[in-house]
């Protein structure tokens, strides 16, 4: 087992751990930016570094090179110790001890799945899963494309899709057109974002976009042959070749809450210096809550700001940081889930995919604890990082925990991290 120290250690290379890396590295303070994929830029800015096409995700990424931030790509934490302000890193070769003086969480998030019959059939994705397939070489041109679920990632996913050849043949958003347009007489307010929404509206032009509706059947037989949809009391089916579905962000809190971070809402719980619970522990992005990539780079470079006791600068950007709050508060409302989405799955749908635990042995138990010691949910190699946040919203339990190692990790690692 390798030792490695530095002043500030940051765990996530997405916006928010991008943005805090550069802050503390323009300083000259030593810093490390860790992520388990092989380039920085996180879900939302990957691939960026050789295609470049998003001018933020441009822009932050060479400042990160100019100032020469020391990265861990390919690596995952797996254990922590504030008290001895040191964490566990594993790699495909090795295992290290990482000290710090101060340690800033940016582990981003994952989306949120929704069981219902056949999403378990080949070929049904994730929104953003199916984006990142197509972007790390996988074929799309020609194809069926079906996009549903909820909120402006739908929009985004479309778009890019249909610039690398898909036929989208719809986007179906869950909320409501009133509750769109609510949303949307806010945006001027944003010019940025009215703007971004016009250049993806212009992108689908000719895409027919449906509110208030959602998936209620992906059908076939061994793959996906088409999706049945529904709008109020309305059904149609469309054959297709793939269905992109996601109903927004969950965050990656299991290593906060590993590590001992209160939480307040299913986000880490901070003080207005992104400062946790945990003293020298800092978290930023959305594991804070779901905000957007604006929200995250501002987040980022406060916790920058923080973790090298530049308060002054930091509190300079706090009217920036509620702006961008306010906007995602009423994101999240505009986006909420309907109540028809908690009964879709039948009785045979899987809830749990990697222990296959049906809904019908699920849905008589009293809460979490019960469903993984009688049905074994959430106790495969997921360890409930999908059929957890969705038992949450179908049944409303609590699903939060975690314990090490917060991801899977090797025997030797471990045998390794505890002899030392």
């Amino acid at each position: 087992m390798t030792g490695i120290e530095r002043e500030v250690v940051i765990v996530g290379a997405g916006p928010a751990g991008i943005s805090a890396a550069c802050v503390v590295a323009e300083t000259g303070r030593s810093a490390l930016l860790i992520d388990d994929n092989p380039s920085p830029g996180g879900q939302i800015w990957r691939e960026q570094d050789r295609h470049g096409s998003d001018w933020q995700a441009s822009h932050w990424l060479r400042r990160m090179h100019l100032y020469r931030v020391d990265v861990m790509s390919g690596a995952t934490v797996i254990d922590g110790d504030p008290g001895r302000r040191a964490i566990v890193c594993e790699t495909a070769n090795s295992v290290s001890t990482i000290r710090y003086k101060k340690l800033i969480l940016a582990t981003g998030a994952r989306e949120l799945f929704l069981p219902f019959p056949g999403w378990t059939l080949p070929n049904v994705m994730g929104a953003g899963g199916l984006q990142a397939l197509v972007k790390s070489g996988m074929p799309i041109s020609g194809k069926r494309v079906v996009v549903a679920g909820s909120g402006p990632l739908l929009l985004a996913v479309g778009a890019y899709l249909k610039g690398q050849g898909a036929r989208v043949l719809a986007i179906a958003e869950q909320a409501s057109w009133s509750r769109l347009a609510r949303f949307g007489l806010g945006l001027p307010k944003q010019p940025y974002k009215l703007a971004e929404t016009w250049q993806l509206k212009r992108a689908l032009f000719r895409v027919p976009y449906r509110a208030g509706a959602w998936v209620e059947a992906a059908l076939g037989g061994t793959v996906l042959e088409r999706v049945r949809l529904r709008v109020s009391h309305r059904y149609w089916e469309a054959p297709c070749d793939y269905l992109a579905v996601g109903y927004g962000l969950v965050p990656n809190i299991e290593l906060a809450v590993s590590l001992g971070c209160q939480l307040s809402g299913g986000c880490v719980q901070v003080d207005s210096m992104q400062q946790t619970s945990v003293p020298d522990i800092l978290c930023a992005g959305e594991t804070t809550g779901i905000g957007g990539v604006e929200l995250a780079l501002m987040e980022g470079r406060i916790a920058g700001f923080s973790a090298i006791g530049d308060r002054l600068n930091a509190q300079w950007l706090f009217s920036d940081r509620e702006r961008f709050r306010r906007f995602a508060r009423r994101l999240q409302k505009a986006f909420t889930l309907r109540e028809e989405l908690r009964h879709l799955p039948s009785e045979e749908t899987l809830v749990c995919r990697c222990e296959d635990v049906s809904y019908r042995r699920i849905a008589p138990m009293s809460g979490w604890r019960a469903a993984k010691l009688h049905t074994r949910c959430g106790m495969g190699p997921c360890q409930g990082r999908v059929c957890g946040p969705a038992a949450e919203f179908l049944f409303g339990w609590n699903c939060q925990s975690a314990r090490p190692p917060v991801f899977p990790a090797r025997i030797d690692s471990l045998i390794e991290h505890v002899d030392k």
